[in-house]
């Protein structure tokens, strides 16, 4: 390392010294904790950004953003050059340098960390570091994304272009896009979007445009966040669609994520502050503090501030009849035989939190379902591995994935079809999964992209919401949390559906390792009460063998 850079980082990053006695971890949600005590983090995140970017000769992002936390926290993470998350091989280094003691150390780590990832640093015949930065709407976001200007330029000739205030989906589209080749600000973000669905729409059929005047409106809970002030911009590029946005971060709406978004409206089953007795029947849907979740909701009746829950696998559920209606009418009679015939691989992606009755529906449909460890990073390298793959968590985060070479038979195919029969049900089937693939966020889960594609598969399937729900009944479920001394002790197999040691408590449960020494316990049976009494009994074994 020269000595232009080692001096350079040493002076900068002396004025950002770790907050003491706090010890922080890199997990697929970054860094989160209290806003107070991040600055330092988020300055050591600028450098590892950097880094990636010189390591991968690509351009990265860096979010500045808590999600479904309270407003007091905050959080940041990196998009890799794909838009996805940053890789795991570089998480055990993220957390060194965040918790490096003082300027010395962190230039120690650095350097090994350079030497033994051949990191071109000296920029000699390479791209120069080029960063995306992006925040929500707290109120600390502003001073963390200059911590994290300033960790950037602790790398000799790195550069970054600040995007202010975007949604999480929006910063890994931006990144995805421009390593693609592609524009990539907000408005070619909010122009693809907006035309896929209005070419979606454009495409429904006759038959289907009978719903009610209450079927056609949609009220968004915005989760007083980043999310709700996208929207309100976006639906002005939408034409015949009514949606209302409440809860948009406005002065005197409420606070971030209090009472309000998808995370609370999915946990708790109640109606969102905002949401009442004029709104009873009509479809509702939430998104959670940065805009990468989504769920939907009714309001029964006005007796109860209880709602109808539709979640993320009724969305996914959504999601695969549609996908597998088109590919069904796209592959025609008879067309398997000709030489232009590509037979798409269709996969849906759960964890074993998915409740089990949407897994049992989707297989009925005849899809291929399988499971995996829980967390997005799981799903969603999963998911990669298809033509076509779908996941979703039930708390609403999921997206849905192409394959550049199913993408690339399907342009041929549809000009083919424009030639040969434009207009015939065959083309239009292949311009819903093109207009499907450039309006769903390939990068991460969208609420925005997510609640324009479910709103465009109603109309297209002339269903009303109850409908929507209707299609199968959840398994009554209960989650139960319990503090052990040590978590690592539990060994699961089969995508966390199957304890492994210690013998004795293996029982028709799910449990997952998460990051502190407690354990979920995930019980399901044919009524409320035995999946409670069956969650109470494993939570007392593990307790027994555990605690």
């Amino acid at each position: 390392m020269k000595e232009e850079q080692m001096s350079l980082l040493l002076k900068i990053s002396s004025a950002y010294p770790p907050p003491k006695g706090v010890k922080l971890s890199y997990g697929t949600a970054g860094f989160r904790t209290d806003a107070s005590i991040l600055e330092s983090t988020v300055y050591r995140v600028g450098i590892l950004s950097a880094l990636r970017s010189l390591k991968t000769q690509s351009l990265i992002g860096l979010m500045i953003t808590a999600s479904h936390n309270k407003v007091s926290d905050n959080g940041v993470k990196i998009a890799d050059p794909t838009g996805g998350m940053l890789t795991q091989d570089w998480e055990p280094f993220a957390d060194r340098i965040a918790n490096a003691r003082d300027p010395q150390h962190l230039l120690e780590l650095v350097t090994e960390f350079v030497e033994k990832e051949s990191i071109p640093l000296d920029g000699v015949g390479v791209r120069s570091a080029e960063i995306l930065l992006g925040r929500d709407t707290r109120p600390s976001g502003k001073s963390l994304v200059e911590a994290a200007k300033q960790g950037i330029k602790s790398i000799v000739g790195a550069v970054f272009v600040d995007m202010g205030i975007v949604t999480t989906p929006q910063l890994h589209w931006m990144v995805r896009a421009r390593n693609k080749g592609m524009k990539a600000t907000e408005l070619d973000y909010f122009q693809q979007i907006s035309e896929s669905f209005r070419c979606l729409m454009d495409l429904v059929p006759s038959q289907s445009n009978q719903l009610s005047e209450a079927d056609d409106k949609l009220i968004v809970d915005g989760a007083n966040g980043v999310g709700g002030e996208k929207l309100n911009a976006l639906k002005k590029m939408l034409s015949g669609s009514v949606i209302e946005v409440r809860n948009s971060g406005k002065e005197g709406e409420g606070e971030l994520n209090d009472g309000v978004g998808a995370d609370f409206v999915q946990k708790e089953k109640v109606v969102p502050q905002g949401f009442g007795d004029g709104d009873v029947g009509i479809r509702c849907a939430s998104l959670d503090g940065d805009a990468d979740r989504l769920v939907y909701f009714t309001v029964p009746s006005n007796n109860t501030n209880k709602i109808e829950l539709v979640d993320g696998d009724k969305i996914l559920s959504l999601f695969a009849i549609f996908i597998k209606e088109q590919l069904g009418i796209l592959k025609g009679d008879g067309d398997k035989e000709t030489n232009n015939y590509y037979e798409a691989r269709l996969g849906v992606v759960q964890t074993a939190y998915a409740n089990g009755a949407s897994t049992d529906y989707l297989k009925q449909l005849g899809l291929e379902v399988v499971l995996t460890p829980t967390g997005v990073k799981y799903l969603h390298e999963k998911a990669d591995q298809y033509d076509i793959g779908i996941y979703f968590e039930a708390n609403g985060h999921g997206t849905i994935l192409f394959s550049e070479s199913f993408l690339s038979w399907l342009e041929t195919k549809n000009n083919e079809l424009l030639s040969i029969s434009k207009g015939s049900e065959q083309q239009k089937s292949a311009l819903r999964l093109l207009a499907t693939s450039k309006l769903i966020n390939q990068a991460v889960g969208d609420a925005l992209s997510g609640v324009l594609l479910v709103e465009a598969i109603l109309k297209h399937m002339g269903w009303s919401i109850h409908k929507w729900s209707e299609l199968y009944q959840d398994l009554p479920s209960r989650m139960l949390k319990v503090v052990v001394k040590d978590r690592t002790a539990v060994v699961t197999t089969n995508a966390e559906t199957e304890v492994v040691k210690p013998a004795g408590i293996q029982d028709a449960i799910n449990t997952e390792i998460g990051t502190e020494d407690i354990l979920r316990v995930y019980a399901e049976a044919s009524t409320q009460e035995e999946a409670d009494s069956l969650a109470n009994s494993v939570a007392k074994l593990v307790d027994q063998f555990l605690g």
